[in-house]
């Protein structure tokens, strides 16, 4: 990474994580990367737990799409986020001086509120009721109105949130490289009077999934960005897309979307 040298650690700051991170800052020492203390300087970002810190770490630095994002693990087992063991120094080495290193990029969605500033997601967008009750949306895709569902609430994911809650609900788990989001319903009521398709689907990256909220009483749903939760009051509508910001990750040899998912789940 020879025209990145600017890093930034993100994680708790527990005793023990500080612990366990320390040997993380004198290796970036030894290889002449500058540790700087402000996200906004660094052109690398590194979390350092699991992928629960890494969503946090984008997250909480503004999904930045200029800068390259390394997950490290201090769980033992490696996910879909993080690529490096604590103590695998090897690895990390091997990348810190690659000079043709290779970059992952993962599609993020955009959620707007009642047309307010978007929020981004790297894994999933969740609505679901805040209290012990059904609620009822109308669902569009850009202008069509596609179903009226009711039930416990519905997940709009990215290709590598798909492996997440997404795949909790049987939805798909879907390549990376495909610019799509996709739909997965929480419980649907199929009767009569609600009819929806009952399964999950994918939409391409040029349309726009519009949910109104229909008001019954239950106007104060839970919104789940990432692993963020989220209560907010009298929501109407709300429009998701998927993002032009994509997150760089390093793309290491023998760990592709498809290997990760083989190690995690099979």
């Amino acid at each position: 990474m020879p025209d990145r040298r600017n890093i930034y650690f993100f994680h708790n700051k527990s005793k023990e994580m500080l612990n366990q991170a320390n040997s993380l800052y004198k290796l970036a020492s030894d290889y002449n990367f500058k540790v700087v203390q402000n996200y906004r300087e660094a052109n690398i970002i590194v979390s350092v737990g699991d992928d629960g810190t890494f969503l946090q770490a984008v997250r909480k630095t503004g999904f930045r799409d200029d800068c390259l994002y390394a997950g490290v693990s201090t769980t033992g087992s490696l996910n879909m986020y993080c690529d490096f063991h604590l103590d695998d120094t090897n690895k990390m080495i091997e990348a810190m001086t690659n000079e043709q290193i290779e970059v992952r990029r993962y599609p993020t969605i955009q959620v707007s509120l009642d047309g307010q500033p978007p929020f981004y997601c790297l894994n999933e967008m969740s609505l679901r009721s805040s209290i012990i009750k059904t609620f009822v949306l109308d669902v569009f895709i850009d202008d069509l109105h596609f179903e009226t569902f009711r039930g416990d609430g519905m997940v709009v994911s990215t290709p590598t949130g798909s492996t997440a809650y997404n795949k909790s609900v049987n939805g798909a788990v879907v390549d990376p490289l495909l610019p799509c989001f996709q739909i997965s319903e929480l419980a649907s009521l199929n009767n009569n009077t609600y009819r929806t398709l009952g399964s999950s689907f994918i939409l391409s990256g040029n349309k726009k999934l519009t949910l109104k909220i229909v008001q019954d009483g239950n106007d104060y749903p839970t919104i789940g960005m990432d692993n963020e939760a989220m209560s907010i009051r009298h929501i109407n509508e709300i429009t998701v897309q998927l993002s032009d910001k994509k997150i760089k990750t390093v793309k290491l040899k023998d760990n592709s979307f498809w290997e990760k998912v083989k190690r995690t789940f099979l």
